[in-house]
């Protein structure tokens, strides 16, 4: 059956080759943690500052905001080293082949691709990434210009990582004169305990990152019936015996599909290897990985971030406190740059996105209506936004200070109430047992019994 459907395959590949279809062929909605920004909101394909519809929400006219939290994903970067590796190991052999094979049009066509990737790019933020940086600044700009107003201080911080840094210095530059700080520049704060908190969790080093017992479930679907059929069809399509193939190599040329997307906005004739049936195979890959390592896996993933989420309510609380003695407030502006390691575990210790099953290796199929999924959430540039708002003639105190959650620029609803605005003291009261009773040396502190990894967590 496979050989006899083979050359038709072949046939449409070619095809895809010589007419290449728009750019993301429709498969860049599968493209998990690599994907681009625009993916979530197409508003800003044709206008980078658009607003995009309007967010809506039930705050009184009468409601100003006080502060604005922001925990930022750095922007659009290259692929690593490793990466960059796998895809030249994968090329060199689509070079044998075509140099011997006239009768393999695919392999052909991608051998003439120009592997323009360098081991020396390593992760590193690229243009599009600074650009990103920049339009969302401008963007949260034009939403909030009562607290980007002039003279307003920002505080703003990364993550030791080269493209955090740099994300963050493209923020500001994004700000433009609009900030008085003396100058065109700011200084980002590297602070590595809050936005790299799983560096700093032994419990999370040890039983997880470091710990092999998460990636049985990521190998076993590598070997699962789902990643065999495309395996069987991208080694037909190039001519390749199956098992010069495996589930890396096919992934990092799915990656690198994305990768043009993103950082050149153009379609890499990779594009033409995979149908949305691959797309959707690798994308669960992705996400189960995910999943296990730094999501609901396990509960260590999520808890370990108590040391951010505490801070956000450390400020929020100090500026309601000035607030109510007619102070200024003394940090209306907070950005944190960091990864998607930062940003994920957040949203879990707050519960969003959990499914109701866990993810294994053999419900590919039951996960097609899962709520998580990587590229829907944490892509390049994702951004959790919290706004404290202060309301004048309310009805009662309780109503006195308000909050809203963006998730990527559009308003989150709470769990608590499924509304997107949220009293402060309701939403306080919602995350007490986190806020007065989970304490991060406790949390991250290793047993001190000898338990096996899947005992503990």
């Amino acid at each position: 059956a496979v050989a006899a459907m083979a050359p038709g395959r072949e046939a449409a590949l070619l095809l895809l080759l010589l007419v290449l279809p728009p750019a993301g062929a429709g498969l860049s909605g599968y493209f998990g943690t690599k994907s681009r920004y625009e993916e979530v909101n197409p508003h800003l394909v044709s206008d980078p500052l658009s607003l995009g519809p309007a967010a809506g929400g039930s705050l009184p006219a009468s409601c100003t905001p006080l502060q604005l939290r922001a925990v930022l994903r750095h922007g659009t970067r290259y692929p690593t080293a490793g990466q960059v590796r796998r895809l030249g190991e994968l090329h060199a052999r689509l070079l044998r082949r075509a140099a011997g094979a006239a009768a393999c049009p695919a392999a052909a066509a991608l051998a003439d691709w120009p592997m323009w990737y360098e081991e020396s790019l390593d992760g590193r933020l690229a243009p599009q990434g600074r650009r990103d940086m920049e339009q969302l600044a401008r963007r949260l700009a034009a939403r909030f210009p009562a607290l980007f107003a002039a003279r307003r201080r920002l505080a703003l911080a990364s993550s030791s990582k080269h493209r955090c840094l740099q994300s963050g210095a493209a923020f500001r530059r994004g700000l433009g004169p609009t900030l008085d700080f003396g100058g065109d520049e700011v200084e980002v704060e590297v602070n590595d305990f809050f936005l790299r908190f799983f560096d700093h969790c032994a419990k999370f080093v040890a039983l997880v990152e470091e710990n092999d017992f998460f990636m049985c479930q990521v190998n076993a679907f590598k070997e699962g019936p789902e990643m065999k059929k495309v395996l069987v069809f991208l080694a037909s399509a190039l001519c390749l015996p199956v098992e010069e193939l495996n589930a890396d190599l096919v992934q990092v040329a799915f990656l690198f599909f994305s990768y043009e997307l993103a950082i050149k906005n153009v379609t890499s004739p990779w594009c033409s290897l995979f149908s949305f049936f691959d797309a959707k195979v690798l994308e669960y890959l992705n996400d189960l990985k995910q999943y296990w390592k730094i999501f609901f896996g396990y509960d260590i993933n999520s808890r370990s971030s108590c040391v951010l989420f505490q801070d956000i309510f450390f400020f929020l609380d100090k500026a309601v406190e000035e607030s109510k003695s007619s102070k200024p407030i003394s940090s209306p502006l907070i950005v944190q740059v960091g990864l998607f390691l930062t940003l994920q575990p957040l949203l879990a210790l707050m519960g969003y996105f959990k499914d109701e099953e866990p993810f294994f290796s053999t419900n590919y199929a039951r996960q097609a209506q899962r709520k998580f999924r990587s590229g829907r959430i944490v892509f390049f540039a994702a951004n959790l936004v919290f706004v404290l708002y202060h309301c004048d003639h309310v009805n009662a105190s309780l109503f006195l200070y308000q909050v809203q959650l963006l998730l990527n620029e559009k308003l989150l609803s709470f769990h608590h109430s499924f509304f997107s605005t949220s009293t402060y003291t309701d939403l306080k009261d919602y995350y007490k047992d986190i806020l007065e009773n989970f304490f991060f040396k406790e949390e991250c502190e290793l047993p001190k019994v000898n338990v096996t990894a899947v005992d503990e967590l």
